[in-house]
């Protein structure tokens, strides 16, 4: 089975790392679940940012605390599962690990949210420099 980006996760992209863009690639290639890019999971503005700040879903203002998304070294992703969008963690661990599998395969230092050991951010990956 293989899985291909939709139009929409590649515009939702676009403006970030180019090694993000290779890992996503070759992760939605392997992987057994297929997955999309939300819309405010790539490159975000200051604005943006703290918007998402404002309304609890992130832990970075965007003024003070950046987050990596406003440096494109950044992106969340949603597993797609029946149709729709899903933030299963049993999903979002299984793109996880093809996105894992990716990196490691183009030499490329990721980090997952999902093991972060301050609070969990299973949608988000970020570039190591």
């Amino acid at each position: 089975m293989s899985f291909k980006l939709g139009a929409n996760s590649l515009n939702n992209r676009a403006g970030v790392d180019p090694r993000l863009i290779e890992i996503s690639d070759l992760a939605i290639s392997i992987s057994n679940i297929d997955f999309g890019i939300p819309n405010s999971g790539g490159l975000r503005s200051t604005e943006d940012q703290a918007a998402l700040f404002t309304a609890n879903v992130s832990k970075a203002d965007g003024r003070t605390n950046k987050s990596y998304h406003q440096s494109g070294k950044a992106l969340d992703l949603y597993a797609y599962v029946d149709g729709k969008a899903s933030w299963d963690k049993l999903h979002l661990a299984m793109l996880a690990t093809a996105m894992l599998q990716a990196s490691a395969q183009l030499g490329y230092k990721l980090k997952w949210g999902g093991l972060w050991k301050s609070w969990q951010d299973m949608p988000h990956f970020e570039l190591e420099d």
